[in-house]
């Protein structure tokens, strides 16, 4: 499988980001690629400016907590209840968030609903595309348009994950690719049926693509994913969640 980097100019509001990712490399047929969620909310101008945000009580009281601003906290707040969730815990550092959006089926804990402060101007915030499923749809389609090839898109952003140091990747949205491949039924090593497992494809071709993608000023939004021997679907939407009493770690802390 080969990874290959999508180097562009710093991208800003307006953008053609299918002009822009098709004139960084030749794609081919069956390619999947691998877009920074933040990259398509630059281009769809879903930036917040956090000067026109007045906060809550609640924000002020979440602010006082760590170093994070009362407007950056009220911003979390108003994401949060655009995407029909709560907020289940938090610490200095961020609040942890459980959404609903519409359409996913279960939910997503992450932190601060997906907003972050970096890859943006000072005293901004960015967050996910408004409706990522249809901005992967669009995605999709120009630039099979531009290529004249079939590919996929996976729409991806970074996370931590509990009790782990560092940031991998996961896939908020798959379009052309279906991002869970079941193996129940299925023989392990030894001849045993697999009872539970299944495979988080779109997440680990996400976490693939954000080790040449990175964090910081890399200006590598998005990364072809090729030769994955993967096989490609008419599957269009949010990665599928899942339910608290479904959750492996439910009731365990």
């Amino acid at each position: 499988m080969k990874i290959l980097p999508l180097s562009t100019k710093i991208l800003k509001h307006g953008d053609d980001l299918a002009a822009v990712l098709s004139a960084a490399e030749k794609f081919e047929e069956s390619d999947v690629v691998v877009v920074s969620s933040k990259a398509i909310a630059m281009v769809e101008g879903t930036v917040i400016d956090l000067k026109t945000i007045t906060p809550t009580t609640e924000a002020e009281n979440w602010a006082r907590l760590g170093s994070r601003s009362a407007a950056f906290r009220q911003a979390v707040l108003d994401e949060t209840k655009r995407l029909r969730g709560r907020v289940a815990g938090g610490s200095p550092i961020a609040m942890l968030t459980e959404l609903r959006p519409a359409g996913m089926k279960g939910s997503l804990l992450v932190p601060n609903a997906g907003l972050d402060q970096s890859n943006v101007p000072a005293g901004f915030a960015i967050g996910w595309p408004f409706d990522p499923v249809a901005s992967a749809k669009l995605l999709r389609k120009l630039l099979q348009e531009k290529t004249g090839r079939r590919i996929a898109v996976i729409v991806s952003d970074s996370c931590c994950r509990p009790r782990r140091w560092g940031v991998t990747a996961f896939a908020l949205v798959a379009c052309g690719l279906d991002p869970l491949s079941s193996q129940i039924g299925k023989s392990d090593l030894f001849g045993r049926p697999l009872t539970m497992t299944v495979e988080a494809v779109a997440d680990q071709l996400a976490t693939a693509a954000n080790a040449v993608m990175g964090n910081g000023d890399q200006s590598i939004p998005a990364a072809i994913v090729r030769d994955h021997g993967l096989t490609l679907s008419d599957y269009c939407g949010w990665v599928e969640g899942i339910t608290a009493e479904e959750d492996l770690f439910n009731g365990a802390f």
